[in-house]
């Protein structure tokens, strides 16, 4: 299996009310069974997902991470962590200053995972194909240093793909692995669209056709509280 990833050039500066499946399908080559990711930023931007903050006091924000955090699970000095509505476990609660006009903040999309679908209804409505979009954002990761890519939003791909009860390469049979598709692809669009490049779209080509289809979301990725051995 061979995969290009392609950056999405020339769109405009994504403002409250545009429709980001008209903007992607303008500027885009698609094919069938291509894998649209978009940043979390634009889409916020595109439904409005702004607040006002003070442009002279870089933590003016902080007072928004509580209103869109339902627990905070550290602070370190300026750093909260905390879990939000959706269950994501970030900093800050997902709210952030960055890739948005001074005396903002963007907030997280209220269902990243009906995000995805719009875009991919739109897509299809213009263009008459049928892809699959993720809707991405900036995490950190505990024990690990750096920053990725991952998805908080799908649609038409698999978030989890299960390989539980199939062999390996020696023929013993896999017990625990499931692997999230719709994070490594995250992950591999960001690096055509950088953290300052202006690039919030990208196209994914040549994932396997098993991973695509109806009703799979990324909220599938949380790990449920009863299985979670660290909170």
């Amino acid at each position: 299996m061979s995969i290009t990833v392609t950056p999405v050039t020339g769109l405009p500066e994504v403002r409250p009310g545009d429709v980001l499946a008209e903007l992607i399908a303008g500027h885009a080559e698609l094919a069938d069974g291509d894998v649209v990711v978009v940043t979390q930023k634009v889409v916020s931007k595109a439904e409005g997902r702004l607040v006002e903050v003070d442009p002279a006091d870089p933590l003016s924000h902080k007072g928004v991470v509580g209103s869109e955090s339902v627990r905070v699970l550290r602070r370190r000095g300026d750093l909260i962590v905390s879990e939000t509505r959706h269950g994501f476990v970030c900093a800050n609660a997902g709210v952030d200053l960055s890739n948005v006009e001074r005396g903002y903040a963007a907030l997280l999309p209220v269902d990243p995972d009906r995000s995805a679908r719009r875009i991919r209804d739109g897509l299809r409505a213009r263009t008459g194909l049928t892809v699959a979009v993720i809707v991405s954002d900036t995490f950190g990761r505990p024990w690990r240093r750096g920053l990725t890519d991952v998805a908080i939003g799908c649609a038409g791909i698999a978030a989890v793909v299960d390989l539980r009860g199939t062999p390996d390469t020696y023929g013993r049979e896999l017990q625990v692995t499931e692997v999230c598709v719709a994070d490594e692809l995250a992950g591999a669009a960001e690096l055509v669209m950088g953290k300052s490049a202006g690039v919030p779209v990208a196209v994914v080509r040549g994932v396997d056709p098993a991973w695509l289809g109806e009703g799979s979301v990324a909220a599938e990725v949380v790990r449920p509280w009863n299985e979670d051995l660290f909170r």
